[in-house]
C-alpha cells in the first residue's frame, strides 16, 4: 500500500491557526504517517483584495512540525468564494493519492493505514440535507440532481441510495466537503475545477435560482466523484469523523458536542507554550481553550442527547452569548 499525501488549507487568520492545531494533532497522534502534509496556500493576486498568506512564524512552525508549504494561484475563486481554495489546491499537488482535510480538523489517531490508493474517490457522509433547498415551485431533488449529471454526460441512476424513498435527500449522493479523497489529486482536481466553475457560470435551469454560495463545492463534489467510478465510502473509511479524525467546524460546536477524547486531544496538542503564543491570536482559541469558557460550552449540553440539528446547537450558543466564528 504506497503512502497518500494529506493537504489543508493554510491561510491568514483562523484558517492559520487550525492549520497549527491539525498539524500538530498529526505529529501527535498518527506518528506512523508516512506521506506528506502539504499545506496548502493561496498566493497574492487580483482574487484577494488582502494578502492571503499565513504569518512567517505560523509558516516557520508548520514547516517545523513537518508540514510543506504548497503556493497555489487563485484563478477562478479568491475572496469572492474562498471555499474554492481546496478547488484549486488541488490541482497543485503531485499526481498521486491524496486526502484533503478542511483545516479545523483533529487527527486522533493513525492515519496512515487508510487505503487511499486502492479505493475509488469517496468523501464525507457526516452532512445534512443543505442542498437543493426546497422552495415554492421548484421542481425537486430528483430534477435538480438529475440535470446537473446530464449537464456532465453523466449516468444519473447508479448514483441513487434506493434504500431511501423518491425525492428524500440522503437518495441521492450528497457529500460534506470536509473531507474527500481519490488516488490522483491533479485528475480530481481539474475534474473539480471543471464542474464548479461550470455549475457556477452556467448552471441547468433546474437549478439556475438555487443559493450556490456556500454550497458550490458540495454541489460539484457528488459529480467529480460519480464520474470517477467513486460513490459512498465503505466501511475502511469509518474512522474519518469518528476514531481517527474529528471535523469540529467551530471550536463551540467542538466542546458542545464532540467526545472527551476529541476535547483532551485538543487541549494536549494545544499546551506547548512556543505553539500557544501563535494560537492566542486567535479569539476563540484563546477564550475557549486557553480561558476556560469551553468547559462552559460543555456543561451546557448532554452529549448523548444533543439536538437533532447543528442550526439548534448554534442557536443556544449564540443565546448564552457563546458563538464565536
Amino acid at each position: 500500500m504506497r503512502p497518500f499525501n494529506i493537504v489543508i488549507i493554510g491561510q491568514s487568520g483562523r484558517i492559520e491557526a487550525e492549520a497549527l492545531l491539525l498539524a500538530a494533532s498529526l505529529r501527535a497522534h498518527a506518528p506512523g504517517f508516512a506521506g506528506r502534509l502539504f499545506v496548502a496556500e493561496p498566493q497574492p493576486g487580483p482574487l484577494w483584495p488582502e494578502d492571503p498568506r499565513m504569518s512567517a512564524e505560523g509558516r516557520a512552525m508548520l514547516k517545523e512540525m513537518g508540514a510543506e508549504i504548497l503556493p497555489f494561484e487563485s484563478r477562478h475563486f479568491g475572496a469572492a468564494y474562498p471555499q474554492g481554495n481546496k478547488i484549486e489546491a488541488l490541482i497543485a499537488l503531485p499526481a498521486a493519492p491524496f486526502l484533503f482535510l478542511d483545516s479545523d480538523t483533529l487527527v486522533l489517531s493513525e492515519i496512515g493505514a487508510l487505503p487511499i490508493d486502492t479505493s475509488p474517490p469517496a468523501a464525507s457522509m457526516r452532512r445534512e440535507g443543505t442542498w437543493p433547498v426546497a422552495e415554492l415551485y421548484w421542481p425537486g431533488y430528483t430534477a435538480c440532481w438529475r440535470a446537473l449529471y446530464d449537464r456532465f454526460g453523466l449516468e444519473f441512476e447508479s448514483s441513487l441510495d434506493l434504500s431511501w424513498p423518491d425525492e428524500f435527500w440522503k437518495r441521492y449522493l450528497y457529500f460534506n466537503a470536509g473531507w474527500f479523497c481519490g488516488p490522483d489529486a491533479q485528475a480530481f482536481g481539474t475534474r473539480f475545477m471543471e464542474y464548479a466553475v461550470a455549475i457556477r457560470d452556467d448552471p441547468p435551469s433546474e437549478v439556475a435560482l438555487q443559493p450556490l454560495d456556500p454550497w458550490l463545492d458540495q454541489v460539484a463534489l457528488p459529480l467529480v466523484i460519480h464520474s470517477l467510478g467513486g460513490g459512498r465510502p465503505g466501511p475502511a473509511f469509518d474512522g474519518l469523523d469518528g476514531a481517527i479524525t474529528c471535523h469540529y467546524r467551530t471550536f463551540p460546536l467542538l466542546y458542545a458536542r464532540e467526545g472527551d477524547r476529541v476535547v483532551e486531544a485538543l487541549e494536549q496538542v494545544a499546551a506547548p507554550n512556543r505553539l500557544k503564543k501563535l494560537l492566542k491570536r486567535y479569539e476563540p482559541i484563546r477564550r475557549m481553550v486557553y480561558q476556560g469558557r469551553g468547559a462552559k460550552v460543555r456543561a451546557l449540553f448532554d452529549r448523548a442527547a444533543l439536538p437533532a440539528k447543528e442550526k439548534e446547537i448554534r442557536t443556544i450558543l449564540r443565546a448564552r452569548g457563546f458563538w464565536m466564528r
